[in-house]
């Protein structure tokens, strides 16, 4: 069926229709799609309805649009999770068949702001172990982490090494980590993370802020995790009320 003879929205009908080019390797990773001239011309369509399919699928993290250059197609993720399902990072690399691993930043007990007492709930919190490191697939830097613990939760020296801090936790206190509170944030170009996870300037970072509780609701685990964007990918099941 042709563009012109499907009665949905046009601009609907092109998104499919380069997806599917993509998916058929007629557009690689990477590769820069034809000129909105030449796209709209093949395509049968106006380059107002060209540029309004080009803008959801950038929303939708298929292309990258750069001002002035052109349009690129962006490599699919290689991670992808449910947001509701919680999984440690190393989980989401070993269900995806590859080596995960760690490359240490830093390990220090350090003094928590104000911002952390409210979100631990606890005033009198003195010291927390901050940890900040790579995670890595088949060595490779996919995940800038930075992860707060209250300080006597476990030794600072086991958190140096630790690969899984969830299983460390659980490991030292006895409590099952049960559930997190977590906030996504897309953000641009980090000039300190950025670098370290081999990104390209246009390369956006998934940043997830995440409080982890025990079963009793104690809060033990502050994490800032900024994942690739175009290795991670996440959505979650809306139910209708």
């Amino acid at each position: 069926m042709s563009i012109r003879q499907d009665t949905r929205h046009l601009y609907l009908q092109v998104i499919e229709q380069i997806k599917r080019d993509i998916e058929n390797g007629i557009y690689l990773e990477k590769q820069k799609l034809p000129s909105e001239f030449q796209l709209s011309k093949s395509l049968g369509v106006s380059r107002a309805t060209l540029r309004e399919a080009l803008r959801i699928m950038e929303e939708e993290g298929v292309v990258t649009r750069r001002h002035g250059v052109g349009t690129f197609v962006n490599p699919k993720p290689l991670f992808t999770s449910g947001i509701e399902e919680l999984d440690s990072v190393t989980g989401m690399i070993l269900s995806s068949g590859m080596k995960p691993g760690s490359q240490y930043l830093s390990a220090d007990l350090v003094e928590p702001t104000e911002e952390d007492r409210r979100r631990f709930s606890n005033d009198n919190l003195h010291r927390m172990a901050k940890l900040e490191r790579v995670r890595t697939a088949d060595d490779e830097p996919v995940v800038y982490c930075v992860d707060k613990i209250p300080e006597g939760l476990i030794p600072l020296e086991q958190v140096r090494e630790a690969d899984s801090l969830f299983q460390i936790l659980e490991s030292y206190t006895g409590e099952t980590i049960s559930y997190a509170v977590t906030h996504i944030e897309p953000i641009g170009y980090h000039e300190r993370i950025s670098p370290v996870l081999n990104c390209e300037p246009e390369q956006a970072l998934l940043l997830l802020k995440q409080m982890h509780y025990t079963q009793d609701d104690v809060p033990v685990l502050l994490s800032n995790n900024y994942f690739r964007a175009d290795k991670f990918s996440f959505h979650v099941l809306r139910k209708r009320v």
